[in-house]
């Protein structure tokens, strides 16, 4: 009897550990893992073993109520993310922006023209932009496609997601330009009232 209880407890205690591993991974990488990155962190082959426990501990954050949760993907890949309903509460908290401004440009350049070809995102935003896009591609904000000779670049679920918009494509560029209007109007006030300052 004994014997039995100390392996339960060995194996509440391994769960435990293991469960603590993902969320660990998930928190540090900041980004989407795939189910071959949470093997690696787990030490193991088995990515039925590791869905099992992703799906597990998204269910206990689901149950914990609180500003994180733990997001299923496309392709099996699952991301610790801020709740889309508190990030406007908490943006101005925020250091330095997850993705610097260039980057951000080519960002919003093919989420509001997308689906559109890789080669007129370098058209337009300049040879420095295919540094931009490989780095998008990382952060699994935007994916490719192969079309023909050319490469067609379209926005993620993961991108909805992050930025808290619609998954219905045209719902998500009419956000967006709400969204930037907004922006733009904020900075046209900004310089309105710098200017007020030295009139003085």
């Amino acid at each position: 009897m004994e014997a039995l209880q100390s392996k339960q407890v060995l194996e509440k205690a391994k769960l435990h550990r293991e469960l603590a591993l993902i969320e660990a991974a998930l928190y540090v990488a900041g980004r989407p893992l795939d189910l071959l990155e949470l093997c690696s962190v787990l030490k193991t082959r088995s990515k039925n073993k590791a869905k099992k426990l992703v799906t597990m501990l998204a269910k206990e954050y689901a149950n914990r109520n609180t500003a994180l949760e733990i997001l299923e993907l496309k392709d099996e890949r699952y991301v610790l993310q801020l709740k889309a309903e508190f990030t406007p509460h908490v943006k101005k908290l925020v250091k330095r922006p997850l993705i610097s401004a260039g980057p951000l440009k080519t960002l919003a350049y093919i989420a509001l023209r997308q689906p559109l070809s890789q080669k007129r995102v370098i058209e337009v935003r300049g040879h420095h932009a295919y540094g931009h896009i490989k780095l998008l591609k990382e952060m699994g904000l935007i994916a490719f496609e192969r079309k023909g000779r050319s490469s067609i670049l379209r926005t993620t679920d993961y991108f909805a997601d992050y930025f808290g918009l619609s998954h219905d494509l045209s719902v998500m560029k009419k956000e967006l330009r709400k969204i930037l209007e907004g922006e733009k109007a904020a900075e046209e006030e900004n310089k309105g009232s710098v200017a007020g300052v030295g009139d003085g």
